[in-house]
C-alpha cells in the first residue's frame, strides 16, 4: 500500500497555469471594473486551472461523509455517546440532518460511508468501507496500524475517482464521528507543534470540566504516541481517526483527478493540511466554505493558505458548508460564463488603462 500511495502522490499535478491566464484574460475584458468581483474571480480563474477550462460549471455536485468511531470516546471528551455516530449516519441517508436538509435543497447529491462505524446498524444506503469497529483509543496507544491508515486514505482516493466517473463536477467533504475533534485537535498539534490549548475546541459542546480533560487527554496522547510530524500518515495512524484517513485521501483523489473539492469546517480542514503536507500540489484543489467556530480551524486554514468565504458562526461538522460553498463557486462561473466583455457591450473601456495600471481602489 505505501508503493500505491506513491503513486496517487505523484499523479497529483499543479494547476494549469495557462488556463488560467485564460481565465485572467477574459476576467479584465468582462464589463465591469477590475477586479470589482472580488473572490469570485479568484474562484473562477482557480477553476480554471483545475479543469483547463474557462468555461466551467458545477451543475453534478457530491458530498462524501465519511463515517467513523473513536476510541479516545472513553475518556469523556464528548458530551454526545458513541451509538449518535450511527444514527447520525443513518439520518443522513435519509435527508434528516443538518447537511443532507441543506445538500436536498440546493440538489447536492449525498454519498455516506461507513469507515468505522462501532455501533450496530441497519441501512443498505450507507457504503461499507469498514476497516474496523471504532479506532483504538489514543490515550493508550496508537489510534490504528499503519497499514489501516494507508488503506483509509487509499479508500478516501477511490472514492473521488469513482465521482469523477460518475460525473461530478464538483466534491464536498463531510463526516459523522463522535470525539472527531479531539482527534483532529491532535492532528493538528502534531503537524503544525501548535501548543494543545491553542488548537483544541468545545467540539459538540462540553463541560468545563470534559474541556480540561479533552485537553489534558490529547496532551498526553501526543506524549505517548509521538507522531512524526514529517510523516503525515504516521501522525494519522498514531492519533487521527479512520474518517480523517479517509478524507485526506478524498482530498489526494480530487487533486489526481482534477475535480474541486471543497473543505467543510475544522475536521475537514485538518484532513486537507494531511493531503497538502503528502502532496503540497494538492492544496490548489481545495476549497474553502465557512469559518468554522471550532478552535484551530483559522489556524489549519492559515496554514493551507486559504482564506474562508462565509462568516456563519457555524460548527456542525458533517459536510454542511459544502452546499452553501457550491453555489459561491457555481456563482462564479455563471458571472464567467454569462457576462459580456466590453467588446460585446459596444463599451469603450479605453477609460480603464490608468486605473488597470495601479490599485486604485484601496483608499
Amino acid at each position: 500500500m505505501e508503493s500505491e500511495l506513491q503513486r496517487l502522490l505523484a499523479a497529483v499535478r499543479p494547476l494549469d497555469e495557462a488556463a488560467m491566464e485564460a481565465a485572467r484574460s477574459r476576467q479584465s475584458r468582462l464589463a465591469k471594473p477590475p477586479g470589482s468581483l472580488g473572490k469570485l474571480e479568484e474562484i473562477s480563474v482557480r477553476l480554471s486551472g483545475i479543469t483547463r477550462r474557462v468555461h466551467n460549471r458545477l451543475d453534478h455536485r457530491r458530498i462524501l461523509v465519511l463515517c467513523a468511531d473513536n476510541g479516545v470516546v472513553e475518556e469523556g471528551v464528548a458530551s454526545a455517546p458513541q451509538s449518535v455516530t450511527a444514527a447520525q449516519a443513518v439520518n443522513m441517508t435519509r435527508g434528516k440532518t443538518g447537511m443532507s436538509a441543506l445538500a436536498s435543497w440546493f440538489g447536492d447529491e449525498v454519498q455516506v460511508v461507513d469507515m468505522g462505524i462501532a455501533c450496530p446498524y441497519e441501512c443498505p444506503a450507507i457504503l461499507d468501507r469498514k476497516i474496523a469497529q471504532g479506532t483504538q483509543n489514543i490515550r493508550y496507544g496508537a489510534a490504528m496500524a499503519r497499514e489501516q491508515a494507508l488503506r483509509a486514505i487509499l479508500t478516501g482516493a477511490a472514492l473521488a475517482a469513482q465521482a469523477q466517473a460518475d460525473g461530478i463536477q464538483g466534491l464536498g467533504t463531510g463526516e459523522m464521528g463522535i470525539g472527531n475533534t479531539t482527534t483532529s485537535a491532535a492532528v493538528l498539534s502534531a503537524l503544525t507543534g501548535a501548543p494543545v490549548e491553542t488548537v483544541t475546541g468545545r467540539g459538540g459542546g462540553i463541560t468545563d470540566e470534559s474541556f480540561a480533560r479533552k485537553k489534558q487527554v490529547i496532551t498526553e496522547s501526543l506524549r505517548r504516541n509521538a507522531p512524526d510530524a514529517a510523516d503525515p500518515v504516521d501522525v494519522l495512524a498514531k492519533v487521527g481517526g479512520f474518517d480523517l484517513a479517509a478524507l485526506c485521501g478524498v482530498f489526494l483523489g480530487a487533486a489526481r483527478c482534477r475535480i474541486p473539492v471543497v473543505i467543510d469546517g475544522f475536521i475537514s480542514a485538518v484532513a486537507a493540511l494531511c493531503a497538502a503536507r503528502l502532496c503540497p500540489a494538492a492544496a490548489g484543489y481545495c476549497f474553502p466554505s465557512h469559518a468554522s467556530y471550532e478552535r484551530g480551524y483559522a489556524l489549519a486554514a492559515r496554514e493551507l493558505g486559504l482564506s474562508p468565504w462565509l462568516l456563519l458562526d457555524m460548527r456542525l461538522g458533517e459536510g454542511s458548508g459544502c452546499p452553501l460553498a457550491f453555489q459561491v463557486m457555481a456563482a462564479a462561473c455563471a458571472a464567467m460564463n454569462g457576462m459580456a466583455t466590453f467588446e460585446d457591450a459596444a463599451i469603450n473601456d479605453g477609460y480603464l488603462d490608468e486605473i488597470r495600471a495601479k490599485d486604485s481602489f484601496t483608499v
